[in-house]
């Protein structure tokens, strides 16, 4: 019998149980993994077991090609008119919508964010991605081409039919929907594996589309550890897409996987250390207020942080102050994910706790100044203060490294050529931000650093119409928006002849 997850919440925000089975989503019903096994689903605010989900293995992986690529053939893909596909996604939109509370109290519960935020940002804008891209189902167009008037040459943008999607546990129900919602609006099937650590959210969701009228075989959820699920789906010969997010070592693998296989084409939305620069001339208070937010949303655990904070010499000495005080203010409000009061939750897992504070003691043997923060909040849970370094040295860990935690590192710059030198010497380039009220600055240098989003005047600010990814060891291809669509589309080129005789 399929495992079942149940649990009471009984909090300021939000008292209900939550039951649901947490097997496997594989062919349009929860079922048994292959191999048997289950994983521990741990909160991370009180380090507490609360329950156990099924361990899927390359089996598991196995029987969802095989049903997805039934289901490509026959209830999905060029099957199905756009307009049906959209239907049935913004049925999806609907179901996540009615369900809202609960899905934010999953996330929470599994991952720590607060609840609040958590529920406006991640699961209603969940509902916004799946709408966007219910609105593109039946608009995935090729073009007529003229070459001459013997010949018709047009195009047309096919699915792949089967794709994988892995998903990381900083997003997880939002991070799966920016891989299904554009994958299932131009026909493709999907298999997903979320992480081991923050599964939730993922098998509630499954639980959701029979009703919403997904076809058997359409999206399965393989929840597993990575050298396993993880690992089936990057190496699967009848798999001909993968979408990741997470970090770049592991992106390293998939295209190692992918290249030893079938040449799978490939998107990753990997690491960052992406830089955050404030001119003289910027709004102090509103760069103090996006640049808190910038590094501390997520207790840190966001790829496009902006975690290196680049200031001007001349703004220095009054911004390091009232950064600090913002710090101290979020650390006053570290608490319970579901207390209305709390703004500052615990990092995702023991693994993460570790590896953060494992950065805040190379930044301290390394010379750099700790301002506030550096040490464990509490006794319970995976609690970390948010933590100010200054005095940074280029070559620090601190500095090139991507924490993935809520450590910013200040550093003193003279002018713009200086600084954009800095902020490009790295590996990464998934983002930057720029803080002036100069027009003509804030667009020359946002065209100068090496960054695929470029923010002026505001930070980790994501729409679901413009695209997101990555310059350099941050990632290859983009999610959202109409770029998109064309990574879960093969284009087809289709030459008539109309009047040519040999």
């Amino acid at each position: 019998m399929s495992t079942h997850f149940k649990y009471t919440f009984d909090t300021p925000l939000y008292k209900a149980t939550s039951s649901f089975n947490s097997g496997l989503y594989i062919n349009g019903e929860f079922v048994d993994p292959a191999e048997g096994g289950t994983i521990e689903v741990i909160n991370p605010a009180t380090s507490q077991i609360v329950g156990h989900v099924s361990a899927g293995t390359k089996k598991d992986v196995d029987l969802a090609v095989e049903a997805a690529k039934k289901a490509s053939k026959t209830t999905w893909g060029l099957k199905v008119p756009g307009k049906t596909r959209g239907r049935i996604i913004s049925k999806i939109a609907d179901l996540v919508e009615q369900n809202v509370d609960e899905l934010a109290a999953l996330e929470s519960l599994n991952t720590g964010k607060v609840f609040t935020v958590t529920k406006h940002l991640e699961i209603l804008g969940s509902v916004n991605t799946l709408r966007y891209y219910a609105g593109w189902a039946d608009k995935v167009h090729g073009k007529t081409i003229e070459t001459d008037e013997n010949k018709l040459a047009y195009t047309r943008h096919e699915p792949y039919g089967v794709v994988g999607a892995i998903i990381p546990w900083n997003g997880p129900l939002g991070m799966l929907i920016w891989k299904l919602a554009p994958a299932l609006a131009t026909g493709n099937c999907i298999i997903v594996k979320p992480s081991e650590i923050t599964p939730l959210t993922a098998l509630k969701f499954a639980s959701l589309l029979n009703e919403a009228g997904v076809p058997p075989g359409v999206v399965s959820i393989v929840v597993g550890y990575g050298n396993t699920v993880g690992a089936a789906i990057s190496e699967h010969p009848l798999i001909e897409k993968v979408a990741f997010t997470g970090s770049t070592l592991t992106g390293r693998k998939i295209l190692e996987a992918s290249a030893r296989t079938n040449l799978k084409d490939v998107t990753l939305e990997l690491g960052g250390k992406s830089p955050n620069i404030i001119f003289d001339d910027a709004d102090l208070e509103q760069a103090v207020k996006w640049a808190s937010m910038g590094i501390f949303f997520n207790m840190g655990q966001v790829c496009c942080a902006g975690s290196r904070i680049f200031v001007q010499e001349g703004i220095y000495d009054k911004f390091v102050p009232a950064f600090t005080a913002a710090a101290k203010a979020l650390a006053g409000a570290t608490g319970d994910p579901f207390s209305p009061t709390t703004q500052h939750g615990p990092q995702v897992s023991q693994t993460q706790f570790e590896r953060v504070m494992g950065y805040i003691q190379s930044g301290k043997s390394d010379g750099a100044n700790v301002l506030i923060g550096g040490e464990r909040y509490g006794n319970d849970g995976y609690f970390i203060q948010p933590t100010v370094f200054t005095e940074c040295k280029p070559d620090m860990k601190i500095i090139q490294e991507e924490i993935f935690g809520p450590v910013a590192a200040i550093i003193k710059f003279k002018d713009e050529a200086e600084v954009i030198e800095q902020a490009n010497n790295t590996v990464y380039g998934l983002a930057c931000a720029v803080f002036t009220e100069n027009v003509s600055k804030a667009i020359r240098v946002a065209h100068a650093l090496e960054a695929g989003s470029a923010w002026v005047n505001c930070m980790l600010s994501i729409h679901d119409n413009v695209p997101f990814g990555g310059y350099k060891q941050s990632g290859i291809g983009r999610e959202l928006g109409e770029y998109a669509l064309e990574t879960y589309t093969q284009v087809k080129s289709v030459h008539v002849n109309i009047g040519q005789r040999l």
